[in-house]
């Protein structure tokens, strides 16, 4: 009897010993259904804006897959995927993002550091580029954090030297100021992109390349941004073919790389190429979740979440850098009709309209500096500057609402002097406006080009 009392004592350690190696929390969960692009799930309870994988059938093999928790209804909870959904099954496992270590889940997302320098990545940090995984420190980041204190933000006072002549003339930006640039398709809206990041005086910079064809991706790294402006950049790139949350999602991760070199002290340029592709990947979550559409399919969220993602950027605090972020906007079809164009407008510090006139007739930029403006522009210009840039805008407005009369002939000499001089130095004022992608203008050259202009 004492030797089988023995044998069960035995038993009971070893059992409580192994339990004892046992988390204090279950991580595993179940997928109940799919519907468009949400994932029903239950046994998983974490907060909305964490990860979690499911399991899928990929290549005859087990594989997991990258979701992010988007909303719950009581037990049930709804994720997105950041892949597509192929190979999803009717009870697959799901496994929390903190569970990452026994599930054969890679845990070299996120990557934050330095090494981001002259690389290319996807939306979750691995690489495009062919040139290894980035060596730096990893993080499963949430990306809505506390608002930051707008008392906290320095002021825009030191400007942003861009290298295009026509924005440092009229349109001059701050270092920490927030751009649109509004553009139709095919009209150069890549072309000054480009040569802004090519140009610019800032220390690093951020592309975000959204819903892009991969030929233009391609085309953008090797032939627009250059290889010597890529050494001081980070490319995050989700093509057309991803999903709507992947797109999100490495818009949010190019913006955290923005505030992490910011936080080192570095004056960061972050370009975001297109909001309305982002807003456009929101859209159809949203619906997905069926959330009321109230205006082009948009819900209501839209008005806070864009707002949201712009005031990551600019001076965010008083002893540290700052980021000047470009947001482009797509002005296809209705332009008095369009929630994205009216909240970046907003929201941003200024915009950049481009002209479908001036780019067919072989103008570039084609920026349309009549419709333009750069909201931050008067306070960190002097005077002279801004006297001459406010002449400049009156004699191209004045000559544009008198186009028609001046190209048919009717017009008699003497009869406006403002139109006069508008006249006699249209042709030096179209010269001066256009630039090709590798010429640089540096601010003290735009600014006094434009004085001698005038005189």
């Amino acid at each position: 009897m004492n030797i089988s009392l023995n044998s069960w004592f035995n038993k009971i350690d070893i059992f409580e010993e192994n339990i004892s190696y046992l988390t204090n929390t279950i991580y595993s969960g179940r997928v109940l259904s799919v519907n468009n692009s949400i994932i029903e799930i239950t046994g998983i309870y974490a907060p909305i804006g964490n990860f979690c994988w499911v399991e899928r059938i990929h290549k005859e093999q087990i594989s997991l897959m990258m979701c992010k928790i988007v909303g719950f209804n009581k037990k049930i909870v709804f994720v997105t995927p950041l892949q597509n959904l192929d190979g999803i099954f009717p009870g697959a496992r799901v496994f929390n993002q903190n569970d990452t270590t026994n599930h054969g889940i890679k845990n070299n997302i996120f990557p934050l550091s330095k090494n981001l320098l002259g690389r290319v990545l996807d939306g979750l940090g691995f690489p495009l580029d062919n040139k290894g995984i980035v060596h730096s420190k990893k993080k499963l980041f949430n990306f809505f954090k506390t608002p930051i204190n707008p008392l906290k933000r320095a002021p825009v006072t030191e400007i942003l030297d861009t290298g295009v002549r026509v924005i440092n003339s009229l349109l001059t930006i701050g270092k920490g100021q927030r751009m649109g640039i509004f553009s139709q398709a095919g009209i150069g809206k890549s072309m000054l992109l480009g040569m802004i990041s090519r140009h610019s005086d800032a220390d690093i910079i951020v592309v975000s390349l959204v819903g892009e064809r991969g030929r233009e991706v391609k085309d953008f790294i090797d032939n627009i941004l250059g290889l010597k402006s890529l050494k001081k950049s980070v490319v995050i790139v989700s093509p057309a073919d991803v999903t709507p949350m992947y797109k999100i999602q490495s818009v949010q991760y190019a913006t955290s790389i923005a505030e992490y070199f910011c936080k080192q002290g570095n004056h960061v340029l972050l370009i975001v190429d297109s909001l309305t592709r982002y807003a456009m990947a929101y859209r159809e979550i949203s619906n997905s979740m069926k959330e009321a559409p109230v205006l082009k399919g948009y819900p209501a969220s839209i008005f806070s979440s864009i707002p949201y993602l712009v005031e990551r950027t600019g001076n965010i605090h008083n002893r540290l850098g700052s980021i000047t972020s470009f947001y482009t906007v797509l002005t296809e079809g209705d332009l008095y009709n369009d929630p994205v164009l009216d909240i970046a407008k907003s929201v941003l510090d200024g915009h950049i309209i481009l002209s479908n006139t001036l780019s067919q007739s072989g103008h570039y930029p084609a920026i349309d500096v009549q419709k333009s403006i750069s909201r931050s522009m008067h306070s960190i210009i002097d005077s002279d500057h801004y006297k001459n840039a406010i002449y400049a805008k009156k004699i191209i407005s004045c000559y544009n609402n008198h186009y028609d009369i001046i190209n048919l002939g009717v017009y008699s000499p003497g009869t406006n002097k403002l139109l006069d001089k508008s006249i006699r130095i249209w042709p030096y004022l179209t010269d001066f406006l256009q630039q090709d992608l590798l010429s640089s203008f540096s601010y003290y050259e735009s600014v006094i080009g434009l004085s001698k202009l005038l005189k």
